[in-house]
């Protein structure tokens, strides 16, 4: 379940650059911090609004370890989607989806200092792993690797997303409901995004403006359901069954998908939309660092198999 969530998340990447691309056309006048949280805000908005809709009727009152725990994990994603989004206009889709996976080596590596423990050398080798296969798969040259805007600030939002990650599965808000807690972060995210595209936007009506185009819609509507309340409904409901150490192994096969996804989406897209996003080109590095993302995927999963035999035994 989180490997279909992560791929919902893949198909974001090309779906959000597009978003971007084609805000920058729409308002040519609006700064980064507009085009970025102008992208955003319809998402948050309009997934808050369908898990309104879903709700059931005679649902119990939203508890306040639900509150704490749906907050927590909105002001973490605030931060990560915004710096994220608007790294993405400053470097590739693939190499955002590289970048973005370094919350695999945040998790152990905080768990360890915090914890003072360490996971264990395969954990260790799997996120040696997961370095390499990402490289590959976004195709770094690390004699020429300069971090500009783009990627610091994809840097910065994958120490954001480890603190979802670590706030999702702590202990005192095992038996929260996990469709409330993600309408709570939804709600604090789309509130956050519309003051933020309030407050940088160039103009009155600059927020209205991209409702225009019939081929921004489609797409904010694909970002909202498929890649916002599929994707982070599916992790609300299942991560917690699992360790984070496992969940951000396993949301490292997210560039596996993103790569395959920018071979041919942005080409759609751009040809839909009108904008320039020309598709990434296939080589041999899509197979190879899928398949060490893959290997340590299994690797780990095969670890914390063991471990929870021996527990039960």
């Amino acid at each position: 379940m989180l490997a279909l969530a992560s791929l919902y998340w893949g198909l974001s990447f090309p779906i959000i650059k597009a978003l971007t691309l084609l805000n920058r056309s729409l308002v040519p006048d609006a700064g980064s911090w507009f085009v970025s949280s102008a992208a955003m805000a319809p998402r948050f908005v309009l997934a808050a609004a369908i898990l309104l809709l879903l709700r059931r009727r005679g649902d119990a009152p939203l508890t306040r370890s639900e509150l704490r725990q749906g907050a927590g994990m909105g002001a973490f994603a605030c931060v990560g989607t915004l710096l994220q989004t608007d790294g993405l206009q400053y470097t590739e889709g693939s190499t955002s989806a590289f970048l973005t996976q370094f919350s695999a080596i945040f998790v152990p590596a905080w768990i360890a200092l915090r914890h003072r423990r360490n996971p264990g050398i395969v954990v260790w080798a799997c996120c040696a792993l997961v370095l390499v296969g990402g490289a590959i798969l976004g195709h770094f040259d690390w004699r020429t690797l300069r971090l500009g805007r783009g990627e610091w600030e994809t840097l910065l939002s994958a120490v954001a997303y480890t603190g979802q990650i670590l706030w999702l599965e702590r202990r005192e808000f095992e038996g929260n409901r996990p469709g409330r807690v993600t309408h709570v972060m939804f709600a604090l995210q789309a509130a956050v995004f519309v003051a933020l595209a309030a407050a940088t936007a160039p103009r009155a009506g600059a927020l209205a403006e991209p409702w225009e185009s019939p081929s921004w819609v489609a797409m904010t509507l694909v970002l909202t359901v498929v890649c916002t309340v599929g994707a982070f409904s599916i992790m609300t409901r299942w991560q917690p069954k699992i360790t984070s150490t496992e969940a951000g192994l396993i949301y490292c096969t997210e560039p596996v998908f993103t790569s395959g996804f920018v071979l041919f989406v942005p080409a759609l897209l751009s040809a839909w939309t009108g904008i320039a996003y020309p598709n990434e080109q296939a080589t041999a590095s899509l197979v190879v660092g899928g398949c060490l993302i893959t290997l340590a995927n299994v690797a780990v999963q095969i670890k914390f198999s063991k471990v929870i035999g021996q527990l039960d035994a």
